[in-house]
């Protein structure tokens, strides 16, 4: 997509030049300079760009979204889509937003991401104005964090100079050492400028596997007492979430300020799945790859997966985590 515009935008400005060259010099000055004004104009058409036609949150969108294609979490997709819809439709927040997406893995943290990301910035995911960090991946030896800790604001302070609309997604919190995080603590907090530069209009999303043990306990009292999984409400998880979080040592929140200072605006818990919630993400597995969805199959990838508790089989162990590597296996 980003190749085809390009090619487009050379081969428009290569036809204006070619136009230009057959006219006197005083026309040529005027071809020129509606030139410049067109290829302008062209660039920011083609080339992402800090503004409403490549930043333009779809409200309705990620609603809808949220609730077809993220299986199984009705908590996670209230909160997330009232949280972000209220922030983006806020001319003047008074901080960024930032929310903790806590569970096991494979239940949707990342792909809840995604998708705000997508009803947000025209490139999604590959927007230039989504950043992605991985602590294994960019901060691996504890014995660098003074440095992991100024490029990480350096880092975030180019971002939100260049676009005020930026989302940094930090992956892998449970793996994060513990006070690299405070170190943007002032970014999160209620300033109207740091150094010139106001980070209010930024989204700053955690995920993390801390806090899942919490969110299964009480999805399984819930379970042993009958009850629904659609009758756990926030209030049923979010302090529980909150406190096993921040006493966590091998969470990368453990004992942080933006816990303490109450910067952290939703704990997003993400519910344990169940094997409806699987054999939903076979059959869309199925059909994101182009091949008809197969219920047969999505039967037979689901009821190989592991569960807990052993004898009843309730929750997903891996969640839908390996589905789509899976599911051709059984065709």
């Amino acid at each position: 997509m980003k190749a085809a515009r390009a090619c487009l935008w050379l081969h428009i400005l290569s036809t204006v030049a070619s136009l230009v060259g057959a006219f006197d010099p005083i026309t040529t000055s005027i071809m020129f300079g509606i030139g410049a004004a067109l290829s302008r104009t062209i660039y920011n058409y083609l080339h992402e760009s800090c503004d409403h036609k490549w930043i333009a949150f779809n409200s309705t969108g990620l609603e809808e979204d949220l609730r077809n294609k993220l299986f199984g979490q009705h908590l996670a997709s209230h909160i997330i889509s009232k949280a972000v819809s209220g922030f983006m439709n806020n001319d003047n927040p008074k901080k960024p937003l930032v929310l903790s997406l806590h569970g096991w893995t494979g239940t949707g943290k990342n792909f809840a991401s995604a998708l705000i990301a997508e009803n947000i910035y025209k490139e999604g995911m590959d927007s230039q104005f989504v950043h992605v960090f991985t602590a294994e991946l960019h901060f691996p030896h504890v014995g660098q964090m003074d440095t992991y800790k100024t490029q990480l604001q350096q880092w975030i302070k180019g971002n939100v100079s260049s676009c005020a609309h930026s989302m940094f997604i930090f992956d892998e919190m449970d793996k994060m050492h513990p006070g690299l995080i405070d170190s943007i603590k002032p970014y999160l907090d209620y300033y109207e400028k740091i150094d010139g530069v106001s980070y209010r209009k930024a989204i700053f999303i955690f995920l993390s596997n801390a806090g899942g043990e919490s969110i299964v306990e009480t999805a399984l009292d819930f379970w042993k007492a009958g009850k629904s999984r659609e009758e756990i409400e926030l209030k049923d998880l979010e302090t529980p979430l909150a406190l096993s979080v921040f006493n966590n040592k091998r969470s990368g929140l453990w004992h942080t300020s933006l816990i303490d200072k109450n910067l952290v605006d939703f704990f997003v818990p993400f519910l344990p799945l169940e094997y409806k919630h699987v054999l939903q993400c076979a059959l869309a597995a199925m059909q994101a790859q182009g091949a008809k969805p197969d219920a047969g199959v999505a039967d037979k990838v689901a009821q190989d997966m592991l569960y807990f508790p052993k004898a009843e089989r309730v929750f997903s162990v891996k969640g839908c985590k390996t589905i789509e590597s899976k599911w051709e296996y059984y065709t």
